[in-house]
Parts: structure tokens; sequence; C-alpha cells
């Protein structure tokens, strides 16, 4: 008996350290959802009107640079969308903001521009990272404003909107006493019933 006892363990060890090896091989990595990418752009359109730019168009990718969602205002012209997805996939896929690729070329880096031969690569004003938790989730691309440095202006304001509404999502907290903790679980009781809040704390 011990000895068939011992022989299943050492099979069944392989097995379990195989798991564990899997799972440390892969990364949960947050990105950016298509109701994520048009809360974004609703707030670029309406920073773009409120700012008076004369037109726009918005694109948004995933933490990939798959394409989740693109407009383009009434009179902008018409090859700005396909430019605003460039600017946006270089935007994450370098992790940086386009306006810093611009500036280097500009600076004389001109050899930066072979990239496109190998990489998606728009080294024009406009397209801005979104991060959450340190992580860059996704990216928003700018063209047909007034110039290449509303572009960016735009793009900026709405991934730091993004960025500012999610903090305060996750920043709300309900504390709930202890006492009612323990008293809710023992009769199985509601102990929240606001379903926007983000985070549940027991007081000590």
């Amino acid at each position: 008996m011990l000895r068939t006892i011992t022989l299943s363990l050492l099979v069944a060890a392989p097995s379990l350290s195989g798991s564990s090896a899997r799972a440390a091989d892969v990364a949960n990595r947050p990105t950016l959802t298509l109701d994520g990418a048009k809360a974004v752009a609703s707030f670029a359109i309406h920073y773009a009107r409120e700012h008076q730019a004369p037109g726009a168009a918005i694109a948004m990718v995933d933490s990939g640079g798959t394409l989740l969602y693109v407009e383009r205002l009434d009179e902008t012209f018409q090859n700005a969308a396909s430019i605003s997805i460039g600017k946006a996939r270089t935007a994450v896929l370098f992790g940086k903001p386009t306006r810093i690729f611009e500036d280097l070329v500009n600076k004389g880096r001109y050899t930066m521009l072979a990239l496109p031969e190998i990489a998606a690569f728009t080294p024009l004003m406009g397209g801005v990272p979104i991060e959450l938790d340190g992580h860059v989730i996704g990216a928003i691309g700018v063209s047909g404003a007034s110039s290449a440095a509303q572009d960016d202006e735009i793009a900026s304001a709405a991934a730091a909107e993004f960025a500012k509404n999610h903090l305060q999502r996750t920043a709300r907290v309900t504390v709930i006493p202890r006492a009612t903790v323990e008293a809710g679980f023992a009769t199985d009781a509601t102990l929240l019933s606001d379903h926007a809040a983000s985070r549940i704390g027991s007081s000590k």
C-alpha cells in the first residue's frame, strides 16, 4: 500500500508543478473596453466643440493597438480618421505621447522616419496613452483640429479625464462597522444596497 501511494504522489507531482509553471507564464493585464473607449471619445468630442475646434477625428485603441472606436466630426478632412488611428496605435505600442516622437524628428533624428517599414509609427502630435495603475491600457489619437497642438490638447484632456474619473470611483470607500458585518453574516442580511460603491471596508 505504501509503495502504491508513493508512486501516485510521484506521478501527481509533475502535473502540479506543470500547472504552477503554466500559471506563472500567463499575465493578466487590464485593457480598455469598447464602453471605456466610447466614454473617452465622447469627452474628447465635447472638449473639441467646447474649445472651438474646427473639426476632429477621434480614434481609440486597446492595449494591443486594435481599433475599438473612431468618430469623425462633420467638416473634418477625410484622411483625419486614418491619421488619428495611426497616432493612437503609435502612442499605445510605444507607451508614450506621439508629441515626443514629433519633437525628436524635428530636432534632427530623421532615422526614426524609417520605422514605418517595420512597425506602426505616426510621429505626429495628438496620440496619448491611457494609463491605469501603471499599465498602458489603450490610447487615444486625435487629428483634424485647428493645429497639431490642439490635437494634442484634446487627446491629453480626454486621457486625463478618464484617469481622474477612475481614480474618483476607486477612491469611494464605504466603511461598515465590524459588529454590523458580523451580525449581517449571521442573519444573511444585506449590508450594502448602493451598487455604485467601489469597495467595502470593515472598521475595527
